[in-house]
């Protein structure tokens, strides 16, 4: 476990390198450890990929210390059980949240471009996609966006060398040995090979992004025609 300033109001912790179940797990369990019953001034705490991030405002945090001190010690103090706790089933156990995907066609412009780089056909990039078992890794880029680990090494694809514009909202790309869904309009560089009709972001819910890290997402394909009646 290491600690790096993130500029004058957060610390970043480093619980490892590699993008896997294990590293991810112990990242639940620290943000799990760091939650409850947090001090005045600590007012964020993000986990993702391999860190937990943890954002204070300095000037609400008890006196006499230096605010990232006083920082990394409160969370040096709550990651003594992290080993423990991260062995434990986690409180809050992770959901299997299944989302539709049309794919190709104008709702997926760059699955040929995919098919091609990977040697087999449109519908096999498909097929393979839907069928993969993902981890959410991270929430981030734009609200609600889903960074999955689990992409099948033969669709991994590089980003476009020009990003688009606009991406619309519900685009499913692939980004090198990720893929992910677009919650909004914006701009972006992965390769979109199809859209889903489920809304993963909506503002004004209690909580307005449909995953959080730690969830595991199913693809399931579907036709124009549904996608054109989902409701």
């Amino acid at each position: 476990m290491t600690f790096s300033a993130l500029g004058d109001s957060a610390v970043v912790v480093a619980l490892g390198t590699a993008i896997d179940k294990e590293v991810l797990a112990r990242v639940r369990a620290l943000t799990a450890l760091l939650e409850p019953d947090r001090p005045a001034g600590i007012v964020d705490i993000v986990p993702a990929y391999a860190t937990v991030t943890v954002f204070y405002e300095p000037g609400r945090l008890a006196a006499g210390a230096r605010p990232y001190d006083y920082v990394c010690r409160f969370i040096t103090e709550r990651a003594r059980s992290l080993d423990a706790e991260a062995k434990k089933k986690p409180a809050t156990a992770p959901r299997l949240v299944e989302i539709p995907v049309c794919y190709g066609g104008e709702l997926g412009p760059d699955l040929e471009l995919v098919a091609q780089h990977c040697g087999f056909g449109a519908a096999e990039v498909a097929k393979r996609h839907a069928a993969g078992d993902y981890l959410v890794h991270a929430i981030g880029f734009a609200p609600g966006f889903p960074y999955l680990g689990g992409l099948p090494d033969e669709l991994h694809t590089p980003r476009r060398d020009t990003p688009r514009v606009s991406v619309p909202a519900g685009s499913v790309g692939i980004g090198g040995a990720q893929t992910g869904v677009y919650p909004l309009s914006t701009p972006g560089g992965w390769q979109l090979i199809g859209r889903t009709p489920l809304p993963l972001f909506r503002l004004g819910e209690r909580e307005p992004a449909l995953l959080r890290v730690g969830d595991r997402v199913k693809f399931r394909a579907i036709t124009a025609e549904e996608f054109a009646a989902w409701k």
